[in-house]
């Protein structure tokens, strides 16, 4: 697909409307405005992690922008209507991008020892924020069903069915990148492996005093 922009800003969205990929017109409010906007907030997240997450391991680097190039697909096929015969070969999520998601979940979960209680986000850099992609593309993944529920006929679910299983890799990676932090010691947060933040309910935890509380 090739994309030519020669200006940004046009005006034709003043009328707060805007154009999907087969030049219709609808609201910005639209779903699938949403759903595409909420993607190319994940990709941007993804990307902070890339440029702040401090190290990232190679591998974890080529999944990622390998990620981020998927997300524009996700983007191009919920801006672009299903229809029986349309007059040129759209950009689609296909079923070998989840199948790809699926491997790689499988690849990185296998070193990671199973977990037995919610973990809280952070840890290192490159964790947390991964854990916040982690956050807006489950927000992406709701506006994408919200998409196929609003449009049933001319949406494909295939990107939704991504977004969730982009979800569950990027928990994967963040865990991933948290076995580099040390581990915690006999306080509040435990941890399964090195850097794994435990949850501790509400009725298991002391409430820290503070220097500050006289």
């Amino acid at each position: 697909m090739a994309v030519h922009l020669t200006r940004i800003y046009t005006r034709t969205g003043d009328d707060g409307s805007t154009g999907l990929s087969d030049f219709s017109r609808v609201p910005k409010t639209d779903p699938r405005v949403v759903a595409y906007a909420d993607c190319d907030e994940a990709n941007a997240t993804i990307g902070l992690a890339l440029a702040l997450g401090g190290e990232v391991p190679d591998d974890i680097r080529a999944v990622l922008t390998t990620v981020q190039n998927d997300l524009f697909d996700a983007g191009a096929d919920l801006s672009t209507p299903v229809v029986e015969d349309p007059p040129y070969p759209p950009l689609r999520i296909a079923q070998d991008y989840i199948d790809a998601l699926e491997r790689w979940c499988d690849a990185f979960g296998a070193e990671l020892p199973a977990l037995d209680s919610f973990i809280l986000p952070g840890g290192t850099p490159l964790a947390a924020l991964l854990h916040q992609a982690r956050t807006v593309t489950r927000r992406a993944e709701r506006s994408a069903w919200a998409a196929v529920s609003a449009h049933p006929d001319d949406t494909s679910v295939l990107p939704a069915k991504y977004l969730n299983r982009l979800s569950d890799l990027l928990f994967i990676l963040s865990r991933v990148a948290n076995r580099t932090r040390p581990t915690a010691g006999a306080d509040q947060r435990g941890a399964d492996s090195p850097g794994d933040v435990k949850w501790v309910p509400g009725g298991s935890r002391q409430r820290p005093a503070s220097k500050r509380e006289s």
